[in-house]
């Protein structure tokens, strides 16, 4: 069974600075791709960025240049590092992995808020 739990979210100032990490327990299938996604009030869930176990990353337009997805596959976590934030980025936080083995997978993350004050 995998588990994603997120941390890092918190209030912060417009063009100010958060990480956002999510760690995985259990098996983590070889060929997966990890993502964020957003939902803010009221507005349906996107992604924000995504990074393939193949070493593909793929971002909003909305973030592009001010967010950067990593991971560290050796302690089976991704990152979300997000610099000059708005007001707009203003949701809760989750993290995704779809998975492919022997079967497909997909696993979220509890989510964690993320408040930018203008």
């Amino acid at each position: 069974q995998v588990q994603l739990v997120e941390s890092g979210g918190g209030l912060v100032q417009a063009g100010g600075s958060l990480r956002l990490s999510c760690a995985a327990s259990g098996s983590i299938f070889s060929r997966n791709v990890m993502g964020w996604y957003r939902q803010a009030p009221g507005k349906q869930r996107e992604l924000v960025a995504s990074a393939s176990s193949g070493g593909l990353t793929n971002y909003a337009d909305s973030v592009l240049g001010r967010f950067t997805i990593s991971r560290d596959d050796a302690k089976n976590t991704v990152y979300l590092q997000m610099n000059s934030l708005k007001p707009e980025d203003t949701a809760v936080y989750y993290c995704n992995a779809r998975m492919w083995a022997a079967r497909y997978l997909e696993v979220w993350g509890q989510g964690t808020l993320v408040t930018v004050s203008s």
